[in-house]
């Protein structure tokens, strides 16, 4: 299948606007091979512990949007945020399940070499949901950043060509959403 014209993608972004859900799912078929590969990186955080596969992931995430009805996507990089929580949320998931106590949760690896001072403890995936939920409840933006920096992928330069903006405005917003996620996960306020 041949890419769809820039003019084409954002007639799709317009009418998944309108709450189209054919433009939706052909927006979704138009940017198969990014979100294939926003899967695979999703993945590939969690070196070898995750046994899904990126295709899997993928499909699950597309499940997951289809059934939303009022979902917004003015832009591509909306579109791309949504769909990376979206699989992030299914990582977490299925990381909750394997984990459950009665599979043997209660378990904690630690590191052989507790020797590196400067290496910190694994962030739990729950912990780390919670915290982005709580800076999406606080700043929509910054949440949507970490989304696109973290978890899809994409450079300062390529997140500042989404929003148009600067990419010393993208850094900026990158070093305030850390330092918020950074308090939020040590408890404080």
């Amino acid at each position: 299948m041949s890419e769809p014209s820039g003019d084409r993608i954002i007639q799709l972004f317009d009418d998944a606007e309108r709450g189209d859900r054919t433009a939706r799912d052909a927006l979704f078929a138009a940017l198969y091979a990014e979100l294939h590969r926003l899967a695979d990186a999703q993945l590939h955080k969690y070196g070898g512990q995750i046994t899904l596969s990126a295709t899997t992931l993928l499909h699950e995430a597309y499940l997951d949007i289809s059934r939303r009805s009022h979902l917004s996507f003015p832009t591509r990089g909306h579109f791309l945020s949504y769909a990376s929580r979206a699989m992030r949320g299914l990582v977490t998931d299925f990381v909750r399940q394997r984990h459950a106590v009665k599979r043997g949760g209660e378990l904690l690896f630690v590191p052989l070499d507790e020797s590196i001072a400067h290496i910190q403890e694994p962030v739990d995936l729950e912990t780390l949901g919670r915290a982005l939920d709580d800076l999406a409840a606080l700043d929509p933006d910054l949440a949507s950043l970490v989304d696109l920096k973290f978890f899809c992928g994409f450079s300062f330069a390529e997140i500042a060509g989404l929003r148009g903006v600067s990419e010393r405005t993208v850094q900026r917003d990158w070093a305030k959403a850390r330092l918020l996620l950074h308090h939020a996960l040590n408890g404080e306020r």
